[in-house]
């Protein structure tokens, strides 16, 4: 009971982020991950899954309107049900992709009960009554939390030995396949990342990266190093060009400026 109720804090302070939280990423499977690990008592197993999840979910953001896969519960339970049934990533990857999805429609219902608590602020306001808008702005925080903390909740309460028991029953081919599956899934994800990045200007870097990574056998924090490196030497030449570029505008400018024309020469 107990560690159902911090795993379901855990998710429900998750979803604050970006809301009251501010852009902290606090709700990023790679962090609320390791939580659920050092609650579980699997802190390797949290931190492995996180990492594995965030490829899967980095490129996903809410853009305008539109409400993205939840992937704080999706996470949270995917992460909970593969330590506590002791399977690993291959059926954190099966459970966190179809509950974030499901688990999406939940957050859309959400969305669509606190307009009405959006109007009656602005009714609120019109009328001075900054207790009303007050409140009015904190009842959909508690919705939203509400929204990933109850299903969590109960999903743990299942208990690891309801989990390994549907576990065990899903057949070794198919559990195989689900995990190929997942391992395939950072890669749409990094997909996803690139979709939003694509540039013709900066594509070669992209290309560059993944030359460097396969033909040199380096690892991520060298080829991010080598990375930062080349945009500081590109942003000193640009910065180097551009104070070159300014300076000759201002001689032809202090040029122009002395030379005399003839309505400036006064003749009495």
């Amino acid at each position: 009971m107990m560690n159902a109720l911090l795993i379901g804090l855990i998710a429900g302070i998750g979803i604050l982020d970006e809301r009251v939280l501010g852009a902290s990423l606090f709700g990023r499977p790679i962090f609320l991950s390791v939580f659920v690990g050092l609650v579980l008592g699997d802190v390797t197993q949290g931190i492995i899954i996180g990492a594995q999840l965030e490829l899967v979910w980095m490129g996903i953001a809410g853009i305008g309107a539109s409400t993205p896969p939840d992937y704080v519960t999706g996470g949270v339970i995917g992460t909970a049900l593969a330590i506590m049934s002791g399977k690993g990533i291959g059926i954190a990857l099966t459970i966190a992709v179809p509950v974030a999805v499901l688990a999406q429609s939940l957050g859309v219902l959400v969305r669509v009960i606190n307009l009405y608590f959006s109007h009656k602020a602005d009714e609120y306001a019109k009328t001075a009554n900054f207790r009303g808008v007050t409140m009015m702005l904190w009842i959909p925080t508690g919705l939203f939390f509400l929204s990933t903390f109850i299903p969590t909740f109960l999903a743990m309460l299942l208990g690891a030995n309801r989990i390994n028991i549907i576990v065990n029953a899903i057949p070794k081919v198919i559990l195989d396949g689900l995990t190929v599956a997942g391992n395939m899934l950072p890669a749409i994800g990094f997909a996803l990342l690139l979709d939003m990045l694509y540039s013709k200007k900066l594509v070669v870097f992209f290309f560059f990266g993944f030359l460097v990574a396969s033909y040199l056998k380096l690892d991520i924090t060298a080829v991010a190093l080598i990375g930062a490196c080349i945009a500081i030497i590109i942003n000193l030449f640009m910065g180097n060009s551009s104070s070159k570029n300014q300076s000759s505008i201002n001689e032809e400018s202090t040029h122009e400026d002395n030379n005399l024309t003839e309505g400036d020469i006064d003749i009495e």
